[in-house]
């Protein structure tokens, strides 16, 4: 499976954007979804996840309540939903996929997942 990341763009602080995720090959749905973002000199950090059974979310703390996680399996394409942006939100932001086989604990590493997207780059400033 191959992963395409775009929606990324200039905004400005406490505007919205959209991430997608257009996944292509194998089956998108047989695998866990998550969303990672790397800033300049920073380590690349886990963002959201969701699980392909059940529907479980994972968020890091700095984003909860501001982004949603959700995939349409029928399109092969996840999403993510960024709301109320900050300046500290600025990264590039990369989808992937984990097997559904990860632990709850692994689901926040970047280690548990093996495909990646290209990343696409989201910049919050005035």
């Amino acid at each position: 499976v191959q992963l395409q990341a775009s929606g990324g763009g200039l905004v400005q602080p406490g505007d919205s954007l959209r991430l997608t995720c257009a996944a292509s090959g194998q089956s998108f749905s047989a695998y866990n979804l998550g969303w990672f973002r790397q800033a300049p000199g920073k380590e690349r950090e886990f963002v959201a996840a969701l699980r392909r059974r059940g529907g479980t979310t994972y968020y890091r703390d700095s984003v909860k309540g501001r982004f949603t996680i959700s995939r349409d399996n029928a399109k092969d394409t996840g999403y993510l939903q960024m709301n109320s942006l900050k300046p500290e939100d600025t990264a590039v932001y990369y989808c992937a996929l984990s097997p559904t086989s990860t632990i709850t604990s692994e689901m926040y590493s970047a280690l548990a997942y093996n495909v990646w997207g290209q990343g696409t780059q989201v910049t919050v400033s005035s």
